[in-house]
């Protein structure tokens, strides 16, 4: 089953790796959390889990769209003063939830932002 993990981020701070930019850390830390993520794609990477990743751009570049009342509403960001925006994701393939879970508190992002993991829906399930 395929999941998404969500990496969420500080705007005001925000940089990639996220993880590496939350308050002052040492260069030791740094290069821990660093080496846990390459351990962690690399794993990711070669057991196959891994579809696909991506980090995003700055919310000060959004734009959003809304129908309201059948008339289409664009506006440009930056938006509300947010705590955190969606940074960045990873779409992994999991045999288990449990494996899934698993994979997503290994993201050192936890605990500099906050990490969301959500199944993806099969199309096919859904019913019309």
């Amino acid at each position: 089953m395929k999941y998404v993990v969500l990496i969420y981020n500080n705007p005001s701070t925000w940089q990639h790796p996220m993880f590496l930019q939350s308050g002052p850390l040492s260069e030791q830390e740094r290069a821990e959390r660093a080496s846990e993520f390459q351990t962690l794609l690399k794993e990711l990477t070669e057991t196959g889990e891994l579809v696909d990743s991506a980090a995003l751009g700055d919310p000060a570049h959004s734009i959003a769209l809304r129908m309201r009342e059948g008339v289409l509403a664009a506006t440009d960001g930056p938006f509300a003063d947010v705590k955190e925006h969606l940074a960045g994701y990873f779409v992994l393939d999991c045999a288990t939830p449990e494996r899934a879970l698993e994979l997503a508190r290994r993201f050192p992002d936890v605990r500099a932002g906050g990490v969301e993991l959500r199944p993806v829906v099969d199309p096919s399930e859904l019913r019309m």
